[in-house]
């Protein structure tokens, strides 16, 4: 039976404990009083970030750029461009040092190779090692301290199947390894025994991401497939050794399947009765005390112990930054007093349960290990049952003074190459130099009181966004509950398929002579839904009708309007993950991408309704005896042509702008994805939009949709498509017709050629990973889409070949499959199309890959062609599907003119840790949506408004301040006040 204790029958001795190892920890002198001209230059380095929040920033960046950087004339250009700005001020050793004129200059090659090798010892200090010799003498050294260790094998982020079943291969060597030089080894009984029994001299620490490449809890099923199986062969290899696993925690995402994998391995009966195995529980998650909760039940349930590792955690700044982007509850406590009072909780908890769970309490504060002890030494807990571990680099002190006590000590070993251990080193330092950190505060000698206060936090504390416009949260499929959701979302819509969808003509569904099939692409044999087609009478009906309906909903008030826009908003959110299966099924999107729709449709409901209530008050000009006001009104008739490559969001967009501005509005969806239009138009109804205001009109686009083109009593021409189509529209909106009394606006969004270019100091981890997702995120088929790859020669082979790898470990298959990131492409006109476009690539340059598909359905495999002319046909003409074209630049300014060589100019990415090359194409990029360092897909409503210019489209961006204005007219009224030469002057008496 375990014993419960009060949190305060601790306090008196954890204050004993934590008093005597803080003297053990304590330096002689402050740490900032040393720096001088006498350190070193790491300590140096260390010490500035320290005190300077600006500079550590700048330092941080240039760090986590430097082993990118090939030449000392690299490293020194870097060093001034990061440190170089005036907003940052350096000490004065350091702006000394940077007083160089010219990068390849004697004194730039002096200051490259001094901070260079300043940050190469600093990294040394916290990896234990860059190769396994260098680890055996780490791990060797420690044994003689009469410590532990665990061994972390840093590296590349997993983004493929060949990096997946390599880092299980480099673990099974590196046990192999370790476990023949452990044969050597003399035995030291405080950490390889305890209470009589054996403990692994040997301990390597996992992620379970690094098993799989395509690791994703929205595909649970498969993800626990493929990870298990590469477990399974690490544990029983371990067992065969003598080995001890343990499972290390990442991203909050990915905690939740983590647990219910480790959960169900470690119950199986080749596993169960392993006590040699250890997972990680972190501190600054909010819900991590009913994990711990949750694994003592499961821990009881298997009768075996495991360890649970307790730490803080080292991802709070992501974590924090990924939860405000996506409108998220934030996981992780924001106060850090409140997570170290967690902490104690959940090592209170823990040590209580040392029955059925060992403890391992990893922690460099000095009062969270005190307090470990003090509920260990008052319930007399074996010494099997608690551990105490630090990372390697931190704590070295306090490590020591632990193991002087009798307690078993476990140092955190990370090894590996300088540049897959960047992401790790910059942890640490952002660890070490922040203000809340205990490490920190305890070189900066602040009172012991205050140091080992018990914590007293703020739960409830979290970092509010400065936000101009509240974005919808996208579904957070991390969660059982989001996918059970999305699961009854499929239910409910395959109860409906098959269906009839007739027009919608003042209010009232009409019959029509011609239908035609949707069809699932994945399974062309399934029918969606059947499409009433709208006659070209018809036509002329809807319009006179939306004519008619017109002087009504001019004068209806604005906030009226809006009012509609945001209940159909409300609505949309209701039925989010209905509207998500429909696109899953009649256009073929993936459903994370699907839910990514749904968010930005409502976003373009909110924001126009917000824009337009801004736009409604006008402009007062008013001077002494007149009034001058700058009003708006709307312009007629709208005919809205939506595309099928985002069916809800586009034609939600242009439809709800029309409506919002007072303009009586026409939807003519893509034959393709009409099915999805007649939803939204329910939707639409349901809100309240009047009869003859919206008009649902689906019909052939060379007939229907030309007939209301060129009709003379349309006033806006709303259309995303091709640029074929769209030049079309253009010209014949420019015919005046007879009758017609009106200029038509034209607002045309018609395609891109869009290029991501990868310079040499690229993150490629982030690089592959980005250019992956924007290429082949819903086959190719967004207008946004990365077609072309601009890579700078020093690094084009390294980038071609993870891209390849990266792109070949994609699960192409039905868009309803939870694990597809490629599915299929819109119909068979598209895939032949495509298939041309490939024949062409052949011939003009070499195919790096090209990937089977299924033969059901309208599939296409990504193909990706490397060593491209830049003025190759696949370079310059749009494809709309899976295919890339890799180019190679033999500096930046090439790689410049070959992303602005083509006549489109939608959107573009560029991949740099170099500022110049970050600002240049800022200014010099020739597209209307820049993005750097991250996807070139995605635009959010308000934070990214969408759209470009050149052949790509005319008009304003969606989802912007000025967007409303396109569908509106201006208009001054000035008035004169003056009556028998006297009007009021405001502000005279």
């Amino acid at each position: 039976m375990v014993v419960q204790i009060s949190k305060n029958t601790y306090e008196t001795k954890t204050q004993e404990i934590a008093k005597q190892l803080l003297a053990a920890t304590r330096e002689n002198r402050s740490f900032f009083a040393k720096i001088g001209d006498q350190m070193r230059w790491d300590d140096k380095l260390l010490g500035w970030a320290m005190s300077n929040p600006g500079l550590r920033v700048q330092l941080f960046r240039f760090i986590d750029c430097l082993p990118a950087l090939r030449s000392k004339a690299e490293i020194a250009r870097h060093l001034q461009e990061y440190l170089g700005d005036e907003s940052v001020e350096l000490p004065a050793a350091l702006k000394g040092m940077l007083n160089f004129a010219n990068s390849d200059s004697m004194p730039g090659q002096l200051a490259a190779t001094t901070v260079s090798t300043a940050v190469e010892t600093l990294a040394h200090k916290y990896i234990s090692g860059e190769n396994i010799n260098q680890v055996i003498k780490t791990v060797e050294r420690l044994r003689k301290d009469k410590m532990g260790f665990t061994i972390d094998l840093l590296g590349e982020a997993v983004i493929t199947e060949a990096e997946a079943q390599s880092y299980l291969n480099r673990y099974l060597e590196l046990i192999e390894q370790l476990t023949d030089v452990a044969k050597k080894w003399s035995s030291v009984p405080i950490i390889d025994a305890a209470d009589g029994e054996a403990i692994p001299q040997v301990q390597v620490s996992v992620k379970l991401t690094a098993f799989y490449s395509q690791f994703d809890p929205l595909d649970a099923k498969g993800s626990e497939e493929k990870v298990s199986d590469r477990i399974r062969i690490l544990l029983r290899r371990a067992a065969e050794l003598g080995a001890a696993i343990h499972f290390d925690m990442e991203q909050y995402k990915y905690k939740d399947l983590t647990l219910a994998i480790l959960k169900k391995i470690l119950m199986e009966e080749e596993f169960r009765t392993r006590t040699d195995i250890g997972v990680t529980l972190q501190g600054y998650l909010r819900d991590s005390l009913q994990d711990l909760q949750d694994l003592i039940a499961w821990a009881k349930q298997r009768a075996y112990p495991v360890s649970v590792r307790l730490v803080k955690g080292a991802y709070w700044d992501q974590e924090t930054i990924n939860s405000i982007q996506k409108d998220w509850k934030q996981p992780v406590y924001n106060d850090k007093a409140a997570t170290d009072a967690n902490f104690e909780k959940l090592t209170q908890l823990l040590l209580e349960n040392h029955e059925y769970l060992y403890a391992a309490i990893g922690s460099h504060n000095v009062r969270s290990q005190a307090y470990a002890i003090a509920i260990a030494e008052t319930l007399n807990i074996p010494k099997r049952r608690l551990e105490m571990q630090v990372l390697y680099g931190m704590g070295d002190k306090l490590a020591k003074a632990l193991a002087d006590r009798g307690y078993r000590v476990r140092v955190y070993c990370p090894y590996g190459e300088l540049l897959p251990g960047m992401a790790y080193l910059i942890r640490r330092l952002l660890e070490n130099t922040a203000n809340s950190s205990f490490l920190r505060q305890n070189l900066e000698e602040r009172p012991i009181e205050e140091l080992l206060a018990p914590p007293v936090g703020n739960e409830q504390a979290v970092i509010e966004a400065t936000r101009v416009f509240p974005n919808a949260a996208d579904t957070d499929y991390a969660e059982l509950k989001a996918r059970e959701e999305a699961q009854q979302g499929f239910r409910i819509v395959r109860q409906q398929l098959g269906k009839t969808y007739y027009p919608l003509i003042n209010g009232e569904y009409i019959t029509t002579a011609e239908t035609v099939n949707s069809v699932n692409p994945s399974n062309p044999d399934e029918i969606i839904g059947k499409i009433g087609q709208l006659s070209v009478e018809q036509a002329e009906e809807a319009i006179a009708v939306a004519k008619a309906a017109f002087p009504a909903w001019r004068k209806t008030p604005v906030r009226q309007r809006a009012g509609v826009l945001r209940k159909a908003a409300e609505l949309m959110e209701q039925k989010r993950h209905e509207l998500s299966a429909w696109m899953v099924l009649e256009v073929g999107k993936p459903l994370r991408e699907a839910d990514g729709e749904v968010s930005e449709a409502i976003d373009f409901c909110r924001y126009y309704a917000d824009e337009m209530e801004r736009l409604d008050q006008g402009y007062i000009y008013d001077i002494a005896g007149e009034t001058d006001r700058y009003i708006y009104q709307p312009r007629g008739v709208a005919v809205v042509i939506s595309p099928w490559n985002f069916p809800l969001a586009i034609a939600v967009g242009m439809t709800v702008a029309a409506l919002a501005t007072g303009n009586c509005t026409l939807l003519k969806p893509a034959e393709v994805s009409s099915v999805i239009a007649a939803k939204f138009s329910e939707i639409l109804i349901e809100a309240g939009v009047p009869k003859g205001v919206f008009q649902f009109v689906p019909g052939k686009g060379s007939k229907v949709g030309n007939y209301m083109v060129n009709h003379p009593d349309v006033h806006i021409i709303a259309f995303t498509g091709s640029q074929e189509v769209g030049c079309r529209i253009y010209a014949d909106a420019a015919t005046l017709k007879p009758g017609q009394k009106h200029m038509k606006r034209v607002i045309a969004e018609m395609g891109g050629k869009n290029a991501i270019i990868v310079d040499e100091s690229a993150d490629l981890d982030q690089a592959v990973a980005g250019v992956v997702q924007s290429a082949f995120g819903y086959s190719g088929q967004k207008c946004s889409a990365c077609s072309r790859v601009i890579v700078l020669d020093p690094v084009y082979d390294t980038f071609v070949e993870r891209f390849v790898e990266a792109t070949r470990s994609l699960n192409v298959n039905i868009a309803e499959a939870p694990g597809t990131q490629v599915g299929p492409v819109i119909d068979s006109n598209a895939r032949d199309r495509i298939r041309e476009y490939i024949e062409t690539g052949r011939k003009e340059s070499q195919v790096a890959l090209e990937m089977s598909a299924p033969d059901n359905g309208y599939f296409i495999g990504p193909v990706i062609f490397k060593d491209v002319p830049p003025d190759a046909t696949i370079a310059q003409e749009e494809i709309f599907g899976p295919v890339v074209a890799v180019i190679r630049a033999n500096n930046f300014d090439e790689a410049l003119d070959i992303a602005n060589s083509t006549n489109f100019a939608l959107t573009g990415g560029l991949y740099s840790r170099t500022p110049s090359h970050i600002q240049t194409v800022s200014t010099e990029l020739e597209v209307g949506n820049v993005y750097i360092n991250r996807g070139i897909t995605g635009a959010i409503v308000s934070r990214q408004p969408f759209g470009g210019f050149k052949l790509s489209g005319v008009g304003s961006k969606a989802g912007g301040p000025d967007y409303l204005l396109q569908f509106l007219e201006p208009r001054v009224i000035t008035e004169n006040i003056q009556r028998q030469g006297f009007a009021p002057i405001e502000g005279v008496d």
